[in-house]
């Protein structure tokens, strides 16, 4: 328990970096209909079950143009 309250200043930014960061990827796909593979169901699973990596995966190989 010592450990974890040591290091909550470390972990409440990471922890709010990673909530922003899903909402974020979140809300772009839902409101774009382009996407370089896949749909926006499998997308919105992604980004919210793979936590911290999910989102990075979409802005990186998911995301579509924009138009």
């Amino acid at each position: 328990m010592d450990i974890l309250l040591d290091n909550l200043p470390i972990l409440i930014p990471l922890f709010a970096a990673q909530v922003a960061f899903g909402l974020i990827a979140l809300v772009h796909v839902l409101k774009h209909p382009h996407y370089r593979f896949g749909n926006k169901i499998m997308w919105a699973f992604i980004v919210m079950l793979v936590n911290m990596i999910g989102p990075i995966v979409y802005f990186i190989f998911g995301r579509g143009e924009e138009q």
